[in-house]
């Protein structure tokens, strides 16, 4: 498995992550053989969200016994310091732990989330508290318009963002590169979401992929581009989409060391991204 170096204390992360999303709506038996798997094969960051249906519940019994060895990020949809703190306190109950090592304020997009959560008595006091107290050990977002990062990242001191770096997006509309660049230059460390998208989808038809907001890459070659791509930037480590064997197929990836992307393979990607319906402009993600 490669690692990164995440926050200002260095902590090895795996490349990839395992999202709650991958086991939001399988059973006990299927969510425990895919966090087994996820950890037996070198992934130590683990992401989750309340807004994943039962994801914390069908995490949390398994993730309870190599708790000391996983970096569990979570997060609030909660805007303000009274439903955020209640739903901290509920995350930490489901997912069987006294701290968080990451714990974030989730899909940051608009003007009002930013007044919300930065007013007083807003969610950001429920983090940078937390932090102080020891229940939560580093504090970032997820966001999916640039404008918003901005303002967080100029305003608060995060120690990560979770932050669409996604092939097409970038090499089609230019997005986020000069907040990569930001983060880069403030040593705030990134995280990646959206790096194996390949779309909008068309219609409702997602066969095998309901959990994924957006049309995912499932041919092997582009995944490899795609996460390529992705680790050539200044990110520590990226969740793929929510399917148990994308997720698999982008472990195998990432398992052995990765060659650099060379120029001839981003220009394959930048071709195919000028047929594709991307996911987003160069301001924001639409999903």
């Amino acid at each position: 498995m490669i690692y990164r170096k995440y926050g200002p204390k260095k902590i090895n992360l795996s490349v990839i992550g395992l999202g709650g999303i991958v086991v939001k709506d399988t059973n006990p038996f299927e969510a425990e053989e895919i966090i087994e798997h996820a950890h037996n094969n070198g992934v130590n960051y683990f992401d989750v969200a309340p807004g994943y249906g039962n994801a914390q519940e069908l995490m949390g019994p398994v993730i309870e016994g190599i708790r000391s060895d996983i970096f569990l990020a979570c997060k609030t949809n909660k805007r303000d310091k009274e439903n955020s703190k209640i739903e901290l306190e509920d995350s930490l109950k489901k997912l069987r732990t006294d701290y968080f090592d990451l714990y974030q304020l989730h899909g940051m997009k608009t003007d009002d989330d930013f007044k919300n959560v930065s007013s007083k008595d807003g969610a950001l006091e429920t983090l940078f508290e937390a932090k102080e107290q020891g229940i939560v050990k580093h504090v970032g977002f997820s966001c999916h318009s640039v404008s918003v990062a901005d303002k967080l990242i100029d305003n608060y001191d995060f120690d990560s963002i979770l932050f669409p770096v996604n092939w097409a997006l970038m090499l089609k509309h230019n997005f986020g590169v000069e907040l990569l660049k930001k983060c880069e230059e403030r040593d705030i460390s990134v995280l990646a979401l959206k790096c194996m998208a390949n779309e909008l989808w068309s219609d409702n038809n997602r066969g095998d992929f309901k959990k994924c907001w957006y049309k995912p890459l499932t041919d092997k070659k582009l995944i490899n581009l795609a996460i390529k791509f992705t680790l050539s930037k200044n990110v520590i480590s990226f969740l793929p989409p929510g399917n148990t064997s994308l997720f698999k197929a982008a472990l195998e990836i990432v398992k052995n060391d990765l060659d650099e992307i060379s120029n001839n393979e981003i220009e394959i990607l930048k071709k195919y991204s000028e047929s594709t319906n991307a996911i987003g402009s160069s301001e924001e993600v639409f999903i």
